[in-house]
Formats: C-alpha cells, structure tokens, sequence
C-alpha cells in the first residue's frame, strides 16, 4: 500500500516499531496502523495522547505529522473504483478484489471502533457494490460482487443492531435477510446460514425468545452442515445458549460437545473460518454455565476467556459483563466492581450493544450495595457512559 503519511511511518521506524509492535501497544489491529498511515483514517481522539508518547512527540507533533501526506496523485485503486462507479459494466476481478479489501479493513475495525462510527462507511460501500453487481456482466464478476452484498448487508445488520445498543430489531433484520436473499440467488448456503445466524441473535439476544433462537440456530446449522465447518459449531455455540436459557442443561451440554467437535474440524480453506476465534467456545460456554446457574465453572471459563481477548474489546466487555455476573451471584462484591470496571473501561471505546446491556443489567444487581463507596464509583462512570452514547 503506498504511504500517504511517510514522515508518520518514518517516525514509527525511527523508535524502533514495527506496524504490528505499534498495533499492540496502542492494543488495536495492524490494519488499523495501516489506515493511520495511508490517511484513510485518524486515530480515536482518546488515543492520540497515548500514541504520541509512543512516538516520542508532543500532540501538536502528532498533529504535524498526521497533517503531513504526500503530493503524490497515483491512487490507482481508487481510480478503479472511480472508472467502475463510471462505468459499472466494465468492472472487473480487481475491482472486485479492491472492494473486498476495502470490505474487510472495516471488518477488522469492529471490534476496536463503535458501531455508530462505521455506519456511514458501510452503507456507502453496500450501496455502492449494489449498484456494480445490478450492472456488471454476467458470470465470475456478477457472482463476486453479489457475494460482497450479501456479506456487506449481513455486517450493516450486525452494525445497526449494535449501534442501537441491541433496540432496533426491525432494521437489523431487513439487512440480515438482504444478505439471505442475495445467498439463496446465488446459492451460497454459508452465506445465507450466516444471514440466519445473525436473525437467531436478535430473537435470543434482542427478544429473549429463547424457543425462536433455538429453532434459528438449527435451522442455520442444517443451512451450512455440508459447507461449513465453522458456521456448524458457531450456530451449535449458540443453540447451546438457548438450551441454558431454557434450563435444559442436558441439551445444553450436548450442543457444547456438538460445536466442539464441528469447530475442531474446521480448516484454512472453510468460506467462515473468520468468523471465529480462539476464545469463541470459552466466551459461549460461560455464558451457557451463567444462565445454568454453575456459577463456580462459570468463573472459571469467562476468567480465562477474558485474557484472550485483549484485542477484541467489545467481545471482552461482555465477557466482563458476564463475569461480573458472576460474581454478583456469589456475593463476591470487590471482584464484581473490579470486573465491571474493566468493563466500562471497554465500553468507553467502543460502545459495543451487547456488552452494554450485559453491563447496565449487572449495574442492576449491584443496588444492594450502592452505599458503598466503590460501586458508587462504577455507577457513576456508567451514568457518564449514558450521557456519551
């Protein structure tokens, strides 16, 4: 990618940072390094401080050098992009391949960013790979780009329903079965079971109807069973959850196994292998021994999946949220302000929904003790928390 802020990189270089040592410091993404110093995007406002320290410069330097972008005028792939929006019928495999990168680097920022800010970003970009795969000739071309909008309508439901901190059902699903109905055209069955996966967590997550989760998650686990590995445990992760909710710990514990054994199998090569992580079964089976009332293994899985998740903060903070919970359920007063605190402290930067109503509804269970001088201190990070968002 060519630099449009050198003297940012050269300072970068000059303390001795790779991209990904500086990615880690600053506990962000190395795509989001890139960004910073290809000018398609600026650091958070709370971050510059700690990024100019890093750098060794006071913040008007950072400033200097965040203004600083070369004159250069050859930006061939936004050019492409430019000749395609012009001419959408003559769009090609590297315009296809530049949207999907351009797709993926605010993927990459969703766990770092708030939802609300990536909104506009995406909605351009559906818009815009709408329009191209509507015109674009037939064949590899039309079947990448429409691939694309069923990926990026599916992300702009996950998008919406964070933003609106887990409220606004109704547009989160009429984007989730855009994504459906553009991989049933195309007859992509992990892209339409991912579609449906994302409905399973607002019926779960949203309207605590466990019973219409459950049937959305094996519903979306028969979608994907002979094409993805992944999807398959990923929607088995979540039936399980709708067991727990339910209090059939037996079934519960079957679907765990299940998704265990789905995600152990899943190679380099499955369509979403991206679409889990290391800490994915820890972060759900918590969840599972939460809503089980197995408060002991409860703490022991969030505990350990909470270290794993120093990059994914909205992740973190409802795994936070839940440990807190967890703690709360066995009187443990200090650990449960100290794991919500933690968790605030994630919610301050990316005002993740999910995390956020885990959080307000642990607030909730601590009135109790609201006298006590450290839980008068979250709550009142947390009424600040209100009052931003």
């Amino acid at each position: 990618m060519t630099l449009k802020r050198h003297r940012l990189a050269q300072q970068r270089e000059s303390r001795g940072f790779t991209q990904e040592a500086l990615a880690e410091l600053m506990q962000v993404d190395r795509s989001t390094v890139v960004r910073w110093e290809s000018g398609k995007a600026d650091p958070r406002p709370w971050m510059r401080p700690r990024l100019a320290r890093a750098l060794g410069v006071t913040a008007d330097g950072l400033q200097e050098l965040l203004a600083t972008a070369s004159t250069s005028t050859d930006h061939p792939q936004a050019d492409r992009l430019q000749y395609a929006t012009r001419y959408p019928e003559r769009s090609d495999l590297e315009t296809c391949a530049t949207l999907r990168t351009d797709f993926q680097e605010l993927t990459d920022r969703y766990d770092q960013e708030p939802s609300a800010g990536l909104l506009a970003e995406a909605g351009r970009q559906l818009g815009h790979v709408a329009l191209l795969a509507g015109e674009a000739r037939r064949g590899r071309v039309q079947r990448e780009l429409r691939t694309l909008q069923a990926d990026t309508a599916t992300f702009m439901g996950q998008l919406v329903w964070d933003a609106s901190q887990r409220r606004d059902h109704a547009a989160a699903k009429s984007f989730y079965d855009q994504g459906a109905s553009v991989a049933r055209h195309l007859r992509d069955h992990t892209l339409e079971g991912h579609a449906l996966l994302r409905t399973a967590y607002v019926a779960l997550y949203g309207g605590r109807d466990a019973v219409a989760g459950l049937s959305l998650c094996l519903r979306a686990a028969a979608t994907v069973a002979d094409s993805s590995q992944a999807l398959t445990g990923l929607a088995m992760l979540h039936a399980a959850e709708a067991h727990a909710m339910l209090g059939e710990a037996t079934d519960c514990e079957r679907a765990l196994a299940k998704a265990e054994e789905h995600l152990g199998r899943t190679d380099p090569t499955d369509a979403a292998v991206e679409l889990i992580s290391p800490s994915q079964f820890g972060r759900l089976a918590g969840a599972c021994y939460l809503s089980l009332g197995q408060h002991l293994r409860a703490e022991q899985v969030l505990t350990a999946t909470a270290v794993t998740l120093a990059d994914r903060r909205k992740s973190r903070a409802i795994v936070l949220g839940n440990l807190t919970l967890v703690h709360i359920r066995q009187g443990e007063v200090d650990a449960a302000v100290l794991a919500l605190g933690q968790a605030i402290t994630d919610l301050e930067e990316t005002r993740g929904g999910g995390g956020m109503n885990i959080v307000f509804g642990a607030a909730r269970e601590l009135r109790p003790w609201r006298e006590q001088p450290r839980v008068q201190d979250v709550h009142d990070r947390l009424l600040a928390l209100m009052a931003t968002t």
